[in-house]
């Protein structure tokens, strides 16, 4: 009975490590949560024909749009764990929706196994041109004069730049009143006219508004400054210590995926980030390419989740 014993748990091993050696033998999917044309789905499509050249199987490409990100995460959740399905995550996916709905069909830190950060795009505050303020300390000292009085705009209920501008609110001690448009665009016109005070925007589609004049920009909230816009102070440096928001592109893959399988994906994206034409590429798309370590992502989700989670506490926000 003990060889028998000992013969199964030999088996448990050899058999997910088999798999490993084999991978791949079949082409692999990368799911987007989003339409064709979104930020996630753009990165995946260029990062996918080199990924497809190293792997030697095809890489597909698969949009899943809804909730979200949540209805693309879940299939990858719930998909089987051998490295032929993962997932370009966002955020909303990964550390905002698991903290803000009651209701979420996985767990983050349960069903996903992190394989790289692909990428980051920090957000930058912008004002309308008439706020009469040229730096984040004139921004909170105006509000302080004006509590209740001003708006903010933001992408929707429970996005980045919602969750952006709750954050600086409660690090300040000041009040704006929310207004949600159906993604950035939609905001943009308000802001410039007027009828919206403060953004905190993308710096991929908000940085053009500053290049043209037609916003200010007052500071990106990266925990750096942007090489993008090198001239923008942080909000850190601009004297709220503690913030730091950023968008972001991960891949991660269903849990119990071997590690043997994880390893050669992180290994091969990072080296796929590492090219100049990539990274090139990339950063015309206004993002900052990353290619982090496994447990590097695993200690940024890990962080941006209890974040999210105090603000959505302190700030009462739920979403119907």
């Amino acid at each position: 009975m003990r060889n028998v014993s000992l013969f199964l748990s030999l088996s448990l091993l050899v058999v997910p490590l088999a798999a490993a050696q084999s991978y791949p033998n079949k082409p692999v999917r990368i799911i987007v949560g989003f339409t064709s044309g979104a930020s996630a789905d753009i990165v995946a499509r260029l990062i996918g024909p080199r990924l497809s050249e190293a792997l030697g199987q095809s890489v597909i490409v698969d949009n899943r749009p809804g909730a979200g990100g949540v209805v693309g995460a879940t299939m990858v959740a719930k998909s089987a764990p051998d490295g032929y399905n993962l997932l370009m995550g966002t955020p909303g996916a990964l550390t905002i929706n698991p903290v803000l709905l009651s209701d979420m069909p996985y767990d983050v830190s349960r069903d996903f196994a992190p394989v790289t950060l692909v990428n980051i795009v920090p957000s930058i505050l912008l004002v309308t041109p008439g706020l009469p303020v040229k730096s984040v300390k004139e921004l909170i000292a105006h509000l302080k004069t004006t509590p209740g009085q001003l708006n903010f705009a933001s992408a929707g209920n429970g996005t980045v730049p919602h969750l952006a501008c709750e954050l600086f609110m409660l690090l300040t001690g000041t009040k704006l009143v929310h207004v949600p448009y159906k993604g950035s665009a939609a905001a943009m016109p308000d802001m410039i006219s007027g009828r919206i005070s403060v953004f905190f925007d993308n710096m991929a589609s908000g940085l053009p508004f500053v290049q043209s004049e037609k916003l200010r920009g007052l500071a990106v909230t990266s925990r750096a400054r942007s090489k993008l816009a090198p001239n923008l102070p942080t909000m850190i440096e601009s004297g709220v210590p503690g913030y730091e928001v950023a968008s972001w592109g991960a891949v991660v893959a269903p849990a119990r995926t071997p590690d043997a399988v994880v390893s050669r994906l992180n290994a091969e994206f990072v080296k796929i980030l590492s090219d100049p034409q990539v990274r090139a590429q990339l950063q015309g798309l206004g993002v900052e390419v990353v290619g982090s370590s496994v447990d590097e992502l695993r200690a940024l989700l890990q962080r941006e989740r209890a974040q999210w989670a105090k603000v959505v506490k302190d700030a009462k926000i739920t979403v119907e």
